[in-house]
């Protein structure tokens, strides 16, 4: 990668704009590794630009970043929707234009995940790694549609992106570029992408790609992308699902510090950060709950059978209702 007129050169943090954030930002320190710095590429959601991976790009100066303007979005806002596979290929010609050796380590979030995804079986000899966050590829349900549609009556008003940003936990100037974003962006293209996502599914020939995998979900994101864990797993066995604890969708900027460790644990040695909950093994470790009897109160999931009491204290049970069976 070579410094221009959109790459960023100073530790200062970065002036952001809706529109004008930078694509390109060269290693700006030594990666400490005896071998050129590695490329670590971000794709943004379908709600912002890329101006919301600037906590990233702060953090990771020691790799050359590539924040891109995908289709319909930031500097790009006028431009036409054409499908994910489109998009796909836009971002892998411009990784292939700045990539002169290796491969990259992919991160999307959102619409930039299921881009991620598209890239790996488009391109897989382009990416090294692949992280993705809040990524539905099993559908959005049909309640969720509906209300989605029916936002995008809303989508030029800037108060309903000030609200939209108080959901994803956003605060001070990011709640301000969210709103400078979102009325930029058109109806119709928010539309044709809905249609690509609503149905779901996964690309063909992503069994192409046999890299590592992370696929994370913020505990408080909906429940539909965590359902997309089983068929991540499905169509890449490598695939390593986990939930991280008390986040909402637009993670990398409601607790930066943390995303920033969770992604750079996982590009260097491919290690999972302790914070993030295996679901699977949750499901399994949690109790079955006892059924509930009137009259009587419920054993805790540690509390050990108890003996019955010959004399049971006033007042007495009425000997035909059973004591709680925690096994059952």
């Amino acid at each position: 990668m070579t410094p221009g007129k959109d790459a960023g050169s100073t530790e200062k943090k970065f002036s952001r704009d809706a529109t004008d954030y930078p694509e390109l930002h060269p290693a700006r320190r030594a990666s400490g590794r005896d071998k050129p710095a590695q490329t670590l590429v971000f794709l943004h959601g379908g709600n912002v630009g890329n101006w919301s991976w600037d906590p990233q790009v702060l953090a990771f100066g020691d790799f050359n970043v590539l924040t891109l303007h995908l289709p319909a979005f930031g500097a790009r806002s006028e431009e036409t929707w054409q499908g994910l596979d489109s998009a796909a290929d836009d971002v892998a010609a411009l990784i292939a234009d700045e990539v002169s050796e290796g491969g990259v380590h992919l991160v999307g979030i959102s619409l930039g995940g299921v881009i991620a995804l598209h890239v790996a079986a488009r391109h897989p000899e382009l990416v090294d790694s692949l992280l993705l966050t809040g990524t539905p590829v099993t559908g959005v349900p049909a309640a969720a549609r509906a209300m989605n549609r029916m936002a995008l009556k809303l989508i030029g008003s800037e108060w309903y992106w000030r609200f939209q940003a108080g959901a994803y936990g956003m605060v001070d100037d990011e709640r301000e570029l969210f709103a400078e974003h979102g009325v930029l962006l058109k109806s119709e293209n928010l539309r044709a992408i809905m249609d690509d996502l609503d149905p779901g599914g996964l690309p063909d020939k992503l069994a192409n790609y046999r890299g590592p995998v992370l696929a994370l979900a913020g505990g408080k994101e909906p429940k539909h992308v965590q359902k997309s864990f089983e068929a991540l797993r499905h169509g890449l066995p490598q695939a390593v699902t986990r939930v991280v604890p008390g986040m909402h969708h637009q993670w990398n900027i409601e607790n930066p510090l943390l995303f920033n460790s969770v992604v750079r644990r996982w590009i260097s040695d491919a290690s999972i950060h302790q914070i993030l909950v295996d679901p699977q093994a949750a499901k399994q470790e949690k109790p079955a709950k006892p059924t509930k009897l009137s009259g009587a109160q419920p054993e805790s999931a540690e509390s050990q059978p108890r003996q019955v009491d010959p004399k049971p204290a006033v007042p007495k049970r009425k000997p035909e209702i059973p004591k709680p069976n925690k096994n059952k």
